[in-house]
């Protein structure tokens, strides 16, 4: 019995976004707090975040070329402009 194919739709995206998130607070702990014997541990778990991160990026970039529609204010932090940011962060 085959699985059905994975509806890749505006919500598959929004997670995307919100796991890729996630995936840049894990590493921003990871640089930060985490302790290593050596650096080069150090190096070979950022590594791998980062490589799990960069795939998740790919899918979601290719998503939102594909035409699939998205809230600005769902992106990650790391694809946020910095104009855009401040433009979220002001109440009227």
């Amino acid at each position: 019995m085959q699985k059905p194919p994975k509806v890749q739709d505006k919500y598959y995206l929004k997670s995307l976004h919100q796991e890729i998130d996630l995936y840049d607070r894990k590493l921003a702990h990871l640089a930060r707090y985490e302790s290593f014997s050596t650096e080069t541990e150090r190096e070979a778990a950022s590594g791998k975040m980062s490589l799990k991160r960069a795939t998740l990026a790919r899918a979601a970039h290719r998503l939102a070329a594909e035409g699939i529609a998205f809230d600005p204010a769902d992106l990650p932090r790391s694809f946020r402009s910095p104009e855009a940011g401040e433009e979220n962060t002001s109440i009227a």
